[in-house]
């Protein structure tokens, strides 16, 4: 999803039509936050990672360094 969002936004930088890309990624919103209230539903209760989490465990993979979690209320 990523991915889309830095081409979408590369092609409003540029003042082109970026209609398709937008649109795939109103898709991929859409079907994450169903899977999101599906998992809830199931009893998924969690705290989900946000994107600071997730890049920090991205860069405590690649660093080699111990991975800490971190409880939160």
């Amino acid at each position: 999803m990523a991915d889309i969002e830095v081409s979408v936004r590369e092609l409003v930088d540029r003042e082109h039509d970026c209609t398709e890309k937008a649109l795939a990624q109103m898709d991929l919103r859409r079907k994450i936050n169903l899977l999101i209230g599906e998992w809830k539903a199931a009893g998924g209760g969690d705290v989900l990672p946000n994107v600071r989490d997730r890049m920090r465990l991205r860069s405590a993979k690649t660093s080699g360094s111990p991975l800490r979690v971190i409880a939160r209320p």
